[in-house]
């Protein structure tokens, strides 16, 4: 396999340097918390080697509410990345086909082409209020289709699927990865998880897992355990803020006459476009905003749209 880094990773705020930013308008998750914003205080953990498939408890949180999921559905893994990473790299060989809806987070896109598997995408349309069009993902499958992802809420445009119990619990032919970043706000642990009912599956991710990193962090799988024990209250606090926030947004497009946008359904996110080109083009655009206003936003080439789009959180 041949990597080549990410433009959404070259360009994201940390690796420019948050210190150089006032206005961090990129991020896809709720404001970064800590544990004194989440009440926590951490014990006298020990970090010894912890379970590989992640803590008993945690996986127990995970699907807490599911009765047809249990924890050994559940693997906990470095983020959704690192379990995106580990499907795509044991289940997609050279060659093999895959449907992806457009835009997706840059690990579907890059890790199948490392793989050299060749990609369909449905691209998702301003026009058509980005909804995710079923037929046009059967239409393009094919007898050697391997994979198709799907990301619900959509990142960054995010517009939603009906609301339905975690994919997973559908079927051993579907998994769900999700993470503690973008709801909880809390990405630099690094949880996230993969669910699938496939006992072959699952004993596949795991060893790819002990490959990669044994297991996880104690520490970090402990916050993980407190912030879910807790997440009917977390979310109600988190989703109240959020609609003030929209709010401020959905005002500020209203009175905006070059700016335009598909009010999201979910998630803290939104995906406006630009319609009129700044003086200087899109790119010189976002060069004032960072350079004269210290304003951080994600451009569209970030998701391999066109650069009218930006990302705002």
């Amino acid at each position: 396999m041949k990597y080549s880094r990410m433009l959404i990773e070259v360009e994201s705020p940390e690796e420019y340097g948050y210190d150089r930013i006032k206005y961090n308008l990129s991020e896809s998750s709720i404001a970064d918390q800590t544990p004194g914003t989440l009440g926590l205080q951490i014990p006298d953990l020990k970090p010894l080697y912890n379970e590989h498939k992640g803590s008993s408890r945690l996986r127990e949180l995970i699907v807490k509410g599911n009765d047809s999921l249990d924890k050994d559905d559940v693997l906990i893994t470095g983020g959704a990345a690192d379990a995106l990473f580990i499907i795509s790299t044991s289940q997609l060989s050279p060659g093999d086909h895959l449907v992806v809806v457009r835009p997706n987070y840059a690990t579907n896109l890059e890790t199948p082409r490392a793989v050299g598997c060749d990609i369909s995408f449905i691209d998702l349309r301003f026009e058509n209020g980005f909804h995710h069009d079923v037929s046009a993902i059967r239409s393009a499958l094919r007898p050697n289709t391997k994979l198709i992802s799907v990301t619900c809420p959509n990142n960054p445009k995010r517009t939603m699927i009906s609301r339905l119990p975690i994919a997973a619990s559908l079927g051993d032919h579907v998994l769900s990865v999700a993470s503690m970043s973008k709801s909880y706000g809390i990405p630099g642990i690094r949880i996230g998880w993969v669910i699938t009912k496939n006992r072959e599956l699952q004993k596949t991710f795991l060893a790819a897992k002990e490959q990669i990193s044994i297991s996880g962090s104690v520490i970090d799988e402990w916050i993980a355990e407190q912030v879910l024990t807790g997440r009917e209250e977390v979310l109600e606090v988190t989703i109240k803020e959020m609609e003030v926030r929209r709010a401020i947004v959905e005002a500020w497009v209203q009175q905006e006459e070059l700016v335009e946008w598909v009010k999201p359904q979910g998630g803290v996110v939104c995906f406006p476009r630009v319609k009129k080109e700044p003086e200087g083009g899109m790119a010189a655009f976002c060069e004032r905003l960072l350079h004269k206003y210290g304003t951080y936003v994600g451009p569209g080439n970030w998701f391999e749209q066109p650069d009218t789009y930006f990302r705002v959180g």
